[in-house]
């Protein structure tokens, strides 16, 4: 095919080698955050935090280490101190201390053979520096077993400011190290770390490293927590599974190493209607999955059929259990720790490491059989509940094919309420769901009709925590939330590990959620501020949660937020946010009886044009991103709030009631 390019002839003469740039030290971090950290908001911000305590981690599974402590200071800093032996201090064969090489030097670390460290999580040698680089300033403290003194580093932005020195004594028994680091506001959109954030993945990390103590302290809430598990990944199972009804006591662990890989695993099936299976890999949380857990998977389902077959609860005529119906109710934490694993990227989100699979797949299928041989009335319960989700996925196999021949789950029938928009590219359009007809029609008069479409639903959708698909699919409002996006529905709900390296064995291809159908790339949330429209979004997140959750895990669901107040004093009328933004706005105004104060509790009270001045104006408006950091956290937050456990829910609304704002008596 031959193609033709206009070209300005003197801008091209510019391009040549004056125009190569060689980015040294760590300018190509600061210059290119996002090819280290992922991006540069908040996740990005914790990632920061997380290379850290993840250094002090791999001293813990190298057995060095038995306590971290985090600590958020009141000047917006960080600080991670461990009890390991202590970066080294000595000279490195560059002629610097070791210390400032693996501060100041992209890929420079002790991870890269197994002599130091037989596993880690950290390969790249590249978070310490990293963390340098996108710090407004660093210092670093280390205390060497036999030497009694304390070395300190400072960097800011990434140059060295301060050489190794020696700035105190210390006993000659003490070891351990310190780095306190405040992330820069130059390049981060945001520099406040959350304590909730940061509290979820210890807890996650005192899970997959039993007997390792960690704790976080805030000095400027005054919050501390500590967490320590006795018995491992068990109490995360244990932990996760608190909402939900266990079918049996005893949570089944599997443990064992192969080939170099160690392998732990534990797992308890619940009477939920969603797998909560989650997987890592020296201790890194590989979100897409991988070759691990192909093989934990390969195994369950196998294992299972067998037992099945030869107890005759499946007849010869009717077909093998999926792993999906394996795993209907199961909650499972794959932990394995590999001396060589190949991650794709920087941020390790999924597993290949072909050898990983065989080992795990051979192992887990070992202990299971001998376990469910020991256990028969353990095996019996999970083979029926099983056998139960093989039925209920044929009735959804019929009700997907019925709805399906209504153009119902390929967009190709869109529902009559929705008001769509003249852009046909999703990355430009956007769709609002609004509660309720008097709402839908403000914003079908007030949007932009160009990039902007509305979706009207009438009352409250189904709670799909606690209902199967079948069900799910006959609910008129859902059908019309499925009909509209055009990507289809998960055939299980909750989070899934999408990316496997190859499918199951006899696994059938499947019509699932699919992303790249997407019509709109923003899906935003629009409820009254009060308490039905706060049940009536959780009820949405819940079903995003479980039958979209890519939608949700790639950034596409977003909330509204429109004002709460309309302040109006003569012909000024002014919107506000939040009672903060309201009483600045009065007190501005000159705070006499003449301001008059409207309180918005439904959406339907405005008109068009305020509407879509103080909420669908994308110049003016501000939207709240659903953003998932642990989709373990995420997954047992869902059960709390709609499953059927009455009591974790009212602890939980107790605990937070402090929190609650805008409360309408």
């Amino acid at each position: 095919m031959l193609g033709f390019r206009l070209v300005n002839p003197a801008v091209e003469s510019e391009y040549g080698a004056t125009a190569i740039q060689v980015l040294e030290g760590l300018q190509a971090v600061r210059k290119r955050p996002g090819m280290y950290i992922g991006s540069t908001d908040a996740r990005g911000l914790h990632h920061l935090v997380w290379e850290i305590v993840d250094n002090s981690v791999d001293e813990a599974i190298a057995g060095h280490c038995t306590r971290i402590d985090v600590t958020l200071h009141t000047d917006g800093s960080v600080s991670v101190r461990d009890d390991g032996r202590g970066i080294p201090v000595d000279m490195h064969k560059s002629g610097r201390p070791a210390l400032e090489v693996v501060f100041t030097q992209l890929h420079a670390g002790g991870k890269f053979d197994h002599k130091a460290y037989k596993v880690s999580g950290g390969l790249h040698g590249v978070g310490s520096s990293v963390v340098t680089a996108l710090s407004e300033w660093t210092i670093v403290q280390v205390r060497r077993r036999g030497l009694g003194e304390v070395y300190q580093i400072r960097m800011e932005r990434g140059e060295l400011t301060q050489k190794m020195t020696v700035v105190d004594k210390c006993a000659p028994e003490d070891h351990g190290t310190y780095v306190r680091f405040r992330p820069d506001a130059q390049v981060f959109s945001t520099t406040q770390l959350d304590y909730d954030t940061i509290a979820t993945r210890l807890r996650e990390m005192s899970f997959l490293n039993k007997k390792l103590r960690l704790n976080l302290t805030d000095e400027i809430s005054g919050r501390s927590d500590t967490f320590y598990a006795e018995r491992g990944i068990i109490e995360f199972v244990q932990w996760l599974n608190r909402t939900r009804q266990a079918l049996h006591p005893d949570v089944i662990e599997v443990e064992g190493e192969r080939d170099n890989i160690h392998v732990d695993l534990a797992m308890q099936w619940t009477d939920a209607y969603s797998e909560n299976v989650f997987s890592f890999v020296n201790d890194i949380n590989t979100h897409e999955g991988g070759t691990h857990a192909v093989g934990f998977k390969a195994a369950l389902t196998r294992v299972l059929n067998k037992l099945a077959r030869e107890r005759k609860l499946l007849k010869d005529n009717e077909e093998d259990l999926q792993g999906d119906d394996t795993r209907e109710g199961l909650t499972a934490i794959l932990s394995v720790k590999v001396p060589d694993p190949q991650f794709e990227g920087q941020t390790k989100t999924k597993l290949g490491n072909s050898e990983v699979k065989g080992v795990v797949e051979t192992l887990v299928g070992e202990r299971l059989s001998t376990f469910f041989e020991e256990n028969p009335r353990v095996i019996n319960i999970i083979l029926e509940k099983a056998i139960q989700a093989q039925r209920a996925r044929e009735a959804a196999r019929k009700a997907r094919e019925l709805t399906r021949r209504k153009g119902l789950l390929d967009g190709m029938s869109l529902p009559g309420k929705l008001a769509d928009c003249a852009s046909k590219d999703p990355a430009l359009s956007e769709i609002y769901i609004v509660e309720g007809d008097s709402a839908g029609g403000s914003a079908k008069q007030g949007r932009n009709r160009e990039f902007q479409a509305i979706l009207p639903l009438r009352g409250k959708i189904l709670n799909v925590q606690k209902s199967r698909l079948d069900k799910i699919l006959k609910n008129n409002e859902i059908q019309a939330l499925i009909t509209a996006l055009g990507a289809g529905i998960q055939e299980t709900p909750g989070p899934k590990l999408t990316a496997d390296a190859e499918p199951e064995p006899g696994a059938k291809k499947k019509e699932d959620f699919d992303l790249s159908k997407l019509r709109y790339h923003r899906v935003i949330i629009m409820t009254d501020a009060d308490v039905d429209g706060a049940h009536i979004r959780t009820l949405l997140l819940t079903f995003f949660f479980n039958y979209m959750y890519p939608l949700v895990e790639k950034g596409h669901v977003y909330i509204a937020q429109p004002p709460l107040y309309k302040i109006k004093k003569g012909k000024t009328e002014r919107y506000a946010y939040n009672d903060a933004a309201k009483d600045a706005i009065i007190a501005e105004l000159g705070g006499d009886e003449k301001v008059s104060i409207q309180r918005y509790k439904g959406l339907g009270e405005m008109n068009p044009e305020q509407l879509w001045e103080t909420t669908m104006d994308p110049e003016k408006r501000t939207l709240a991103r659903v953003s998932i950091e642990s989709a373990a956290a995420a997954s047992e937050l869902f059960d709390m709030l709609m499953g059927d456990a009455v009591e974790p829910r009212r602890n939980y609304i107790m605990e937070h009631a402090r929190l609650a704002k805008n409360i309408d008596v």
